[in-house]
């Protein structure tokens, strides 16, 4: 894995930044907040450009913006002119209309429907991923309660790959390939690591699947490391990722242009 460029985005309006994705015009960007972000992004000699195009408020089916409890929006993908969603605190995936309204809510995998099972309200639907032969994955940002392993979940099938941090973010590379990103912090010393692996679903044996790890950032050795939280595909090997600022003037916004070998 190869760091192409890294673009720090100031606009104190635009922040806790979750999930990416991109229709290979539009980039759209998702908050914390339910807000929901187009921006028109330009890509030249490898270096990043990115114009704010127009922000949305995520929105139900009568139109009215989501409740504080229901916006908590942290995976994205876009699919046939629509917006998939993955939320935290009420966990569920809804489909989006391109400027934020909802239009109905997914099935998920019933092993996802017990909320007792989640470390808690805000270790839920952090990623989600979608691919033609697999449909929709996603992941709980942490392990469940009573598991020390990561679990992947299809509508109909689970996939278990090792921990490393908590995952924040899926992206399909191919058909069978899957990026996965985890992010791990100690509080007490303020050191993040961010881990971005490769799964092979192709490969997993009796639902277990081996990871190989791409890169692995370390603040205390690398400069510009931040809360990664969004991961999006451009273009064949060409991903791009973003960082969650927290609303904390400490933390940047930062998007990462990356490719994988």
């Amino acid at each position: 894995l190869k760091v192409l460029d890294i673009y720090e985005y100031k606009n104190k309006d635009i922040r806790e930044l979750s999930a990416l994705a991109y229709d290979g015009d539009i980039l759209y960007v998702l908050s914390d907040y339910g807000q929901l972000h187009h921006f028109k992004l330009d890509i030249k000699n490898k270096k990043i450009k990115l114009s704010l195009v127009n922000t949305f408020k995520l929105r139900n089916k009568k139109n009215k913006p989501l409740k504080k409890k229901e916006s908590d929006s942290e995976g994205l993908v876009y699919k046939d002119k629509k917006l998939y969603i993955s939320f935290e605190r009420k966990h569920r995936i809804d489909a989006f209309t391109l400027d934020g309204k909802k239009i109905k809510k997914l099935k998920l995998n019933e092993e996802l429907l017990d909320k007792d099972k989640y470390k808690s309200k805000n270790k839920g639907l952090e990623a989600l991923a979608y691919s033609e032969k697999y449909g929709f994955i996603t992941a709980p940002e942490a392990p469940f309660i009573d598991n020390g392993t990561h679990i992947l979940y299809t509508v109909d099938n689970s996939f278990k790959i090792k921990k490393n941090g908590y995952i924040t973010a899926l992206e399909f590379m191919s058909k069978n390939k899957l990026i996965v990103l985890e992010r791990d912090f100690n509080n007490l010393t303020r050191r993040q690591f961010i881990t971005i692996s490769l799964v092979n679903l192709k490969k997993c044996n009796f639902g277990k699947c081996k990871k190989q790890v791409l890169k692995e950032f370390d603040s205390y050795k690398d400069k510009n490391v931040d809360n990664f939280e969004g991961l999006t595909k451009l273009d064949n090997n060409l991903f791009l990722m973003v960082s969650d600022d927290n609303a904390n003037f400490l933390q940047k916004t930062l998007f990462v242009l990356f490719e994988v070998d």
